[in-house]
This record gives structure tokens, C-alpha cells and sequence, in this order.
């Protein structure tokens, strides 16, 4: 995780946040200054953002939105007062609405990035600058700090050729925080393909089955926002273990880009958020997987079930069954 500080100064009226970024300065300038790369990692897991606007001049504006995963939006818009790559930047934040418009009722910042180069990479310093004591501690109280440090988890992958960075790694299983686990693993193979095989019934039965021994024997699917669907599994031959199934409700649908469902074991009423993304480049597919837990108990518990190895074997028989062909 890159950020290595995050500084509040109620004296000053300022949060600053510090990152050192294993590339070069001109490949941050790059990701900072492209509206596709920032939206990589501009909102916090979770929360996507989308340039719908994007004036990259002095003076000039950028408008964007934060997608919740139970269909929330938070919007804002970027006025730039300064442009000095590939060193950094300097614009006026404002909370939005969808349009640009700033909120009058919610504060708004200046904020710098400064990039200077280091032995291993780059330093990045933010910088936001705020009118009162008040406004500071009320983008505090609404997250701000560890909003932002999620956010900047992301950055890794962005700078990053995308093999470079997952090739080889299997599926890795990151603890954000107690209740929200993020899990990736790089597919050799097309978005759209990894995306019907997340969606289809007949390419699902093919590799979604955990440890050999093992068959889907039900499928139904959400097509539609509001749609449930149903999973179940069972064990053929010599294998031991009792059938099991999910179900749970579709809440979100962007094919072939990003999917949200509830999801709860048949028979239990313990319910997860599980938040799919999908990204491609150069013919490779990083599955990003968030799920949200009602409590640490209840992440811990499930973690422990083996279930990373489960989708470690699912996501190799994909590679092999569908994506080689």
C-alpha cells in the first residue's frame, strides 16, 4: 500500500497525504493527468469513479462520480488553477452534483500534488487546503482519511504493466480493513469472455466448481437489477462433503466492467456484498473481487474456510477450460 502518511493539521487547516510510488515521475504525471487511469484509483474500492468531464487546461474543469456499490453516488468537480507537469498540480475541489455544479452546503479545498522524484520511485505529496477549522473536521468526520488510503491501495496496479504486476501471483487475498476484503487474480484472456463466463449458465458449470470432485447442479442467473440468483454444488463419486448453494440479489450491472450482489449461503442468514470488476489490457483480464462482511467475526470465519484456495482452483480451471480455447 503506498501511502505512507496521512497528516491532519487543524493550525494550518490542512490534510496531507504522502505516497512513495515505485515509478518513475513521468509515469505518475501520466496516470494523474489521463481521466481512464485516474478513474482506476481515484475512488476507494468500492467506489469507482467516472470522468464525465475532462478540461485539462488552467482554468479548465473535471467533473466526476463515485458509483456505490448499492447504487449511491457522490459526485464532485476539479477546477484547475495550476498545471506544472510532470512535477504536479493544483486545483480547487468541490463537492457536486452530477452536472459540476459545486455544493454550497459542503466544503470545498484547494488542493496541490507535487511529484519528486526518489531512489525507488516517486514521492507523492497532497496537499488540501481548507477555508476553516470546521471544514477540515467535517471531511475528516465523513471519511476523508480513510477514504483516501483506500483509494491510493489501488495506485500499484495502475503504474504497473498489469502482468507485471499479477502475473504468476495466483489469487492474493488482501485485508482492507475488519469487514472489507479485496481478492485479485490476472486471467489470460478477453474482458468480454471472462465476463460471460461470470454470467452465462453453461460456461459458469464448466469452471466454477472449486476442488476437483465437484458440480454445479444449479444456476439460475441475474440479468437485471433486482433479479436474485441461485448456485448450488455437489459431490460426485468417492468425494466427501454435503451439497451447498448461494443465493443472494443482483444490486448493480455495468457489463462486462463491474457486477454487485448480495450473496448468502443457502440456509444461513449471514449476507456478504461481493463487488466484481473487471480490467483488460493488452489481452489480459485482472479480476477484482471486494466483499463486504457484516463484522470481523464473520470475514475471519469465512477466510478460514479455504476459500481462496477454492477460487485459486476455479480461476486455473477457467484459464484452462474457456480462456485457451
Amino acid at each position: 500500500m503506498p501511502v505512507t502518511d496521512v497528516i491532519t493539521d487543524a493550525e494550518n487547516l490542512t490534510m496531507t497525504v504522502v505516497a512513495d510510488l515505485a515509478a518513475p515521475v513521468e509515469r505518475v504525471w501520466d496516470a494523474y493527468s489521463d481521466p481512464r487511469q485516474l478513474e482506476r484509483f481515484w475512488g476507494p474500492p468500492g467506489w469507482p469513479a467516472t470522468f464525465t468531464h475532462w478540461d485539462h487546461t488552467v482554468g479548465g474543469k473535471a467533473n466526476y462520480t463515485m458509483n456505490g456499490p448499492r447504487g449511491e453516488k457522490a459526485s464532485g468537480t476539479w477546477e484547475f488553477l495550476n498545471i506544472d507537469g510532470p512535477n504536479g498540480f493544483e486545483v480547487l475541489d468541490a463537492f457536486a452534483d452530477e452536472d459540476g455544479t459545486p455544493n454550497p452546503d459542503l466544503p470545498s479545498m484547494r488542493m496541490t500534488f507535487t511529484f519528486t522524484p526518489t531512489a525507488e520511485g516517486t514521492r507523492m505529496v497532497n496537499t488540501s487546503y481548507f477555508a476553516s477549522a470546521e471544514a477540515l473536521e467535517q471531511v475528516v468526520a465523513m471519511g476523508a482519511v480513510e477514504g483516501t488510503t483506500l483509494a491510493m491501495s489501488q495506485l500499484d496496479a495502475v503504474l504497473q504493466d498489469l502482468r507485471d504486476y499479477a502475473q504468476g501471483k495466483g489469487t492474493r487475498v488482501e485485508l482492507l480493513d475488519d469487514t472489507h476484503v479485496r481478492i485479485t487474480r490476472l486471467v489470460e484472456g478477453p474482458r468480454d469472455l471472462v465476463w460471460r463466463a461470470h454470467n452465462e449458465p453453461e460456461l459458469m458449470k464448466q469452471w466454477l466448481l472449486g476442488p476437483d470432485g465437484w458440480v454445479m447442479t444449479e444456476c439460475t442467473v441475474a440479468t437485471e437489477v433486482g433479479q436474485g440468483y441461485v448456485t448450488s454444488w455437489a459431490p460426485v463419486g468417492d468425494t466427501e462433503g454435503e451439497p451447498f448453494g448461494f443465493e443472494g440479489e443482483a444490486l448493480l450491472i455495468d457489463a462486462p466492467k463491474r457486477s454487485v450482489q448480495t450473496e448468502r449461503m443457502i440456509g444461513m442468514p449471514v449476507e456478504t456484498l461481493n463487488d466484481l470488476n473487471l480490467y483488460e489490457e493488452d489481452g489480459a483480464t485482472l479480476i477484482t473481487l471486494y466483499i463486504e462482511y457484516p463484522d470481523k467475526e464473520t470475514r475471519d470465519m469465512i477466510l478460514a474456510t479455504g476459500m481462496a484456495d477454492g477460487m485459486e482452483t476455479s480461476y486455473a480451471r477457467l484459464e484452462r477450460e474457456l480462456l485457451a480455447v
